[in-house]
């Protein structure tokens, strides 16, 4: 991608004619600037803040079918998904990896066992594959660990698949670039551009780092920021129409929550599905969904409220295993592009994605990661309405472009390692190995992560700032308590010489990715944060209460069951002993 000195290249050089301008660097934008790319348009892309900063660093890492779809009878969407799905498992080894999924079944859970067996079924067939198979209780705790046996009946294992989100999107956008696109980041589109026709065909972008600004112009606008879509829409008079959602989730010591798959169930208070699963050497539990109505352009952090739920699920179904707030890595809250319905729930709103032709402005938002390219070819199909002469997509290339599957010079590292590396920088993944220092191919301690990615990452990949580079380019701010404080350190003795930064400028940045770290990656004060047991008590309360009125109400139909017997009976003697007396006379 680019270092400092490429940046400033790239916005000295952006007053030309565009085919397409991108404005958005999520996975969404990511994926149209790939397959524009490959059409060989002259494209370009521009973020506002880093890429994948977004909803796109901060997704649940899962890349599945969507088994929801199901339920909601959409089974072309979820074939569709689950092709994809597969897709990036053949393509994208060491990225996207498969996972063994555990859904358990408690007594009282709806849907049951043959409505999952049903879905399940479906979703493998879809897959053209077989990886579902029911266990009864004994057998899912030998796979499960520790979760409560109490009114466990059994449980599924299928397979799906997890990512590390921004590594997918950095990896996309660094193919597209490889091919002849643009891209760069902390550059906001702050107003739309129309012509005469008052239809869109340009923007005005904000560098945010110098403040200058530039009008730029391309035959066609592409809005992919997500939830943030409606800031443009609205400038050219279109209506709000995103529910923006956040999702939160907390990450535990694998040791503390030894998952060795992802392990899904019902939460006890509201029958949500929830989850646990292995990431990156911890532990990650999620999701919560809740509306959001904070500011879109400053940072999400979890709320008393959401860890209480997630801490509630953790304790009703591993209580043997004594979780407290003190085992708590890290927690990270990231906010959907949901198109409202005015559904009550938000859990029931609708994944799908959506594209809008508006004005000259093309807004595409919602979906899935799973289904990137999809929707990057759903976008391009209809910027061809418009502009049929830039050709069609090719849609039976890889959504990823293979690589060698060896690194030279990467020898001493062990195969898996060697995967991890090609799956997060492809190709580059060869000349990260190359600019290695003895000693960088080595893990950093708890981690999976090598030395020499932080310095690969500071080189090469477009870090303007420490948060870049610790929570998006590699994951320590996720993965190391306090994110990662104890290292930093050894970090700046690697990474300052290759940003160019003067101690000032490091230890600026230092703090400011500190501070962060405390107000949005770590948990609220313990003070505000609601308990969980005693909120766990109250569902156990209100349950057995509805226990004990259904045994009575069942106990009374009894009764009146019995004495409405007894009285057809007694009418039926009556009848009898009439008759015979009728018969007599």
């Amino acid at each position: 991608m680019n270092n400092k000195n490429k940046r400033t290249e790239i916005w000295n050089n952006l007053d030309q004619a565009w085919d397409l301008i991108i404005v958005g660097g999520g996975i969404t934008g990511a994926g149209i600037l790939r397959e524009a790319a490959r059409l060989g348009l002259r494209v370009l892309l521009v973020e506002q803040r880093d890429f994948a900063w977004g909803t796109s660093s901060r997704s649940s890492k899962l890349v599945h079918g969507g088994l929801r779809y199901l339920k909601e009878g959409k089974v072309g969407l979820t074939r569709a998904s689950v092709l994809e799905r597969e897709h990036l498992l053949d393509e994208g080894p060491g990225l996207i990896d498969p996972v063994g999924f555990l859904l358990a079944e408690y007594k009282g859970d709806s849907p049951g066992r043959l409505v999952y067996t049903a879905g399940l079924t479906i979703y493998d067939l879809l897959a053209l594959q077989w990886s579902h198979k029911y266990y009864s209780a004994q057998d899912f705790r030998l796979m499960a660990g520790n979760i409560s046996q109490e009114g466990l009946k059994g449980g599924f294992r299928y397979g799906d698949a997890q990512t590390d989100d921004a590594r997918l999107v950095l990896r996309v956008i660094q193919e597209a670039v490889a091919e002849g696109a643009t891209a760069v980041n902390y550059i906001r589109a702050q107003n739309v551009l129309r012509n005469a026709d008052d239809r869109v065909h340009g923007v005005q972008l904000h560098d945010m780092e110098s403040a200058q600004i530039k009008n730029v112009y391309g035959r066609f606008v592409i809005n992919a920021t997500g939830a943030w879509a409606d800031r443009l829409r609205e400038q050219i008079g279109e209506e709000s129409r995103l529910r923006p959602l956040r999702g939160s989730h907390l990450i535990f010591p694998l040791w503390r929550l030894p998952v060795a798959q992802a392990v899904s169930f019902l939460h006890p208070i509201d029958r949500r599905p929830v989850f646990i699963f292995p990431w990156e050497g911890v532990a990650l539990i999620g999701t919560t969904d809740v509306d959001y109505s904070g500011n879109l352009d400053e940072e999400s952090g979890i709320t008393p409220a959401e860890v209480a739920y997630l801490m509630a699920a953790v304790q009703a179904r591993y209580p043997v295993l004594g979780i407290t707030l003190d085992d708590v890595i890290a927690s990270f809250s990231g906010v959907r592009p949901v198109v409202g319905s005015g559904k009550d729930d938000p859990s029931e709103e609708s994944r799908d994605h959506v594209v809008w032709q508006e004005a000259g402005l093309l807004t595409v938002t919602g979906g899935k990661l799973t289904t990137f390219r999809l929707i990057a070819l759903d976008a391009l199909k209809a910027v061809r309405e418009d502009l049929p002469e830039i050709g069609k997509p090719n849609t039976h290339l890889p959504v990823l472009n293979p690589v060698d599957m060896t690194i030279p010079g990467a020898e001493a590292l062990e195969p898996r390692l060697q995967q991890r590396l090609l799956g997060r920088y492809g190709a580059a993944a060869v000349d990260l190995v190359a600019a290695a220092q003895p000693a960088e191919l080595s893990l950093i301690p708890g981690t999976r992560t090598l030395w020499a990615e932080l310095r690969w990452a500071a080189r090469s990949e477009s870090v303007v700032h420490l948060e870049d580079l610790l929570l998006r380019r590699v994951r320590l701010g996720l993965l190391v308590k306090n994110g990662g404080a104890a290292l930093l350190p050894q970090i700046r003795t690697i990474c300052q010489p290759e940003l160019g930064w003067d101690d000032n400028r490091w230890q600026a940045e230092e703090a400011a990715y500190l501070n962060l770290i405390a107000c949005c990656y770590s948990l609220p004060p313990r003070d505000t944060i609601p308990d969980w047991m005693a909120q766990l008590a109250k569902v156990e309360l209100e349950r057995e209460t509805a226990v004990a009125l259904e045994q009575n109400l069942q106990k009374n139909k009894t009764e009146i069951l019995i004495l409405g017997m007894f009285g057809a009976i007694f009418v039926l003697l009556l009848i009898y002993i009439l008759n015979r007396n009728q018969q007599k006379i």
